[in-house]
């Protein structure tokens, strides 16, 4: 309604001023003079602007029957679409420039406009697979989500669009977190153009999610075969995914298939822990251990970690401390000067109760990097030493509230993991967990130390004498087995235990 009335408001403003004009004109003195080849006009100021009109549109007319002209001479020379063309071109030329301003709209964040400029568009040229796209990218900022899924419908029924309307609705399943959905249109996606990167990665990206391990390879080597991933991402990755794809396997009961999957896996990637230690493992079951202990020591020249400790240990797990500081030795020098080779030392040489060794195996780390494990062990030294109970509670109250050290981190959300795994539990990055230590932030909590068990342990080992019968006589603590109290490798405690309980607990110990 508003804007008819201002189109009433335009034409009569603009009626008055041709009439001012003329007016004008009128009463204007003079005129023009023209003379040629004898004749000669006088055309009064009214006149004049009159015939310069015609004069124009005269010129306009002259032109477009050139044009018309020129279109008939090349339709009967054979150009069957030449008179089309002529007629149509205006027609384009109003759709091209409506198509132009819809996606300048649409840049510009609004979708209402360049919806309408897409109607417009379709109007004049006729070509969905333009004004389509541009119409359902405008329903989705939009919000009409609805009409973008009825717009990439559309687009399913041409060869040339499919691909666009497969892609447009996978997207919007995503959104919807209908990740099923959308893995099944990114596989159809990928059936339509192979060699789109971004839809490779959404794949992969759903597939590792959903647990398809045997599918995600086969896209990593789609990836590589064209050229989106370089060879050593690729090793790695598919280490990765072979290493999960052996998990499932093992979960199932086939052992042997398990450890060929674990075996490749740690072919593929020698520094994936979690794979050398589960194909370790694996061999060990299978009464190979010599190849185990092999693989073992490969990998922790390479990255020692707690994890391929443990399975080392693993080997014999009958032996006694002494036997097993013994057997360690060679992989001890490995990588003598590594962090996590003096914290291994240290804890082999307090189970053969030799604290004094612990203490200069830990060498500096007290002072570069006092993390939990180090003032636990630290903590066992002084007790084991016959150190009183107020140094052992100070290394205990520092090791309480000190980081936790090393852990499995994501590299994209810092959130922290109790195990290794593919695909990050809270943002769902694929391969993106690394060993190191968390951003002070994420680690200042009261949270208690993992090495309690082998701490309560030592204190029961070294307590003082029974105090006089009269005395009331301190509550005693469960018994601790000793294989569970001394070896070094046992499995660490769950780290999401109450501080107020392992508090406790080291109090009742301490009071021994």
């Amino acid at each position: 309604m508003l804007w008819s009335l201002i189109k009433i408001v335009v034409f009569v403003v603009l009626v008055a001023a041709a009439a001012l004009g003329a007016g004008y004109l009128l009463e204007m003195d003079g005129g023009v003079r023209i003379a040629f080849g004898g004749i000669e006009l006088n055309l009064t100021p009214l006149m004049a602007v009159i015939a310069f009109l015609v004069l124009l549109l005269s010129v306009w007319l002259l032109l477009k029957l050139a044009s018309l002209t020129v279109a008939v001479l090349k339709f009967l020379n054979g150009d069957e679409t030449a008179l089309s063309r002529y007629f149509d071109r205006n027609r384009e030329r109003k759709g091209y420039q409506a198509l132009t301003e819809g996606m300048m709209a649409l840049a510009s964040g609004e979708p209402r406009t360049a919806m309408h400029k897409a109607a417009r568009a379709e109007k004049y040229l006729g070509k969905p697979e333009l004004t389509n796209l541009l119409t359902a990218q405008a329903a989705e900022m939009a919000g009409d989500t609805k009409k973008a899924q009825d717009v990439y419908k559309r687009l399913l029924k041409d060869d040339k669009t499919r691909f666009v309307g497969v892609r447009g609705i996978m997207k919007q399943k995503l959104s919807e977190g209908d990740t099923d959905t959308a893995r099944k249109l990114a596989e159809k996606a990928i059936a339509l153009k192979p060699k789109h990167e971004e839809t490779q990665d959404t794949l992969l990206q759903l597939q590792a999610q959903a647990r398809d391990w045997s599918g995600a390879r086969g896209t990593l080597n789609l990836k590589l075969k064209n050229g989106s991933l370089p060879r050593d991402v690729h090793k790695r990755r598919d280490a990765v995914l072979a290493l999960s794809e052996a998990k499932a396997i093992l979960q199932e009961g086939s052992s042997p298939e398990a450890l060929d999957e674990a075996i490749e896996a740690n072919r593929l990637s020698p520094d994936l822990v979690p794979a050398a230690a589960l194909a370790a493992r694996a061999m060990i079951e299978k009464q190979q251990q010599r190849k185990a202990a092999r693989m073992l020591k490969k990998a922790w020249s390479v990255h020692p970690h707690p994890d391929l400790a443990a399975a080392f240990a693993a080997i014999h797990p009958d032996e006694t401390p002494a036997e097993r500081l013994k057997r360690f030795h060679p992989l001890l020098q490995l990588v003598p000067d590594h962090r996590e080779t003096k914290l291994l030392e240290a804890e082999l040489q307090i189970a053969a109760e030799d604290f004094p060794a612990a203490r200069r195996a830990l060498g500096d780390l007290i002072d570069q990097a006092p993390d939990s494990r180090v003032l636990t062990i630290m903590a066992a030294v002084a007790r084991g030493e016959g150190a009183s109970d107020t140094v052992v509670k100070g290394w205990l109250a520092r090791a309480l509230s000190a980081p936790r050290g090393p852990q499995w981190v994501c590299d994209k959300c810092h959130n922290i993991h109790h195990e290794w795994v593919p695909v990050c539990e809270n943002c769902g990055g694929f391969d993106t967990l690394s060993w190191k230590s968390p951003p002070e932030a994420e680690v200042a909590s009261a949270t208690g130390v993992a090495m309690l068990p082998l701490i309560v342990g030592s204190l029961e080992d070294h307590s003082a004498p029974a105090e006089p019968e009269e005395a009331a006589p301190a509550e005693q603590p469960e018994p601790v087995e000793e294989a569970e109290v001394l070896d070094p490798i046992a499995e660490l405690e769950d780290e999401t235990v109450r501080a107020g309980d392992m508090a406790e607990g080291i109090e009742e110990a301490a009071q021994k």
